[in-house]
């Protein structure tokens, strides 16, 4: 099957604010489910935490977002979005990989998978904010 061409959203710095602010929120959300013992809902906002960061990033560097369903496309403009973008991708990775287990598999996720998941999207946050403060 022939690769699809990216498909993508322009964003304004005004819109990279508003992403920013969804990070911040699902991650807060992420802490709270995660001291009150809820590993899935915790996992699950450390995820969309984390998506929410990219957008920040490519809308900063590249002035669009992904606007696929296949993540894989958000990937790869976060990999020309420099070091910052380098580095959420990897994050980025490691939580897309929780994602259907979190989301759509019935089974529960472990204390330590859940810690982990929140730390990532911690640092996703931190690069998104500092992408964002560098550029207003």
């Amino acid at each position: 099957m022939p690769r699809q061409p990216p498909r993508t959203k322009p964003v304004t710095i005004a819109q990279a604010k508003q992403y920013l602010g969804k990070a911040e929120e699902f991650l807060a959300s992420a802490k709270d489910d995660l001291t009150q013992n809820r590993m899935i809902a915790a996992t699950s906002s450390a995820v969309h935490a984390a998506i929410n960061a990219s957008d920040v990033v490519t809308g900063i560097r590249s002035g669009q977002r992904s606007a696929s369903e296949v993540h894989s496309q958000a990937m790869e403009l976060l990999k020309v979005s420099g070091a910052d973008g380098m580095a959420l991708a990897k994050d980025l990775a490691r939580l897309l990989a929780l994602k259907p287990k979190a989301e759509y598999d019935p089974s529960d996720i472990a204390l330590g998978v859940a810690r982990q998941a929140v730390e990532w999207a911690s640092r996703c946050v931190q690069i998104a904010r500092r992408v964002l403060a560098a550029r207003t």
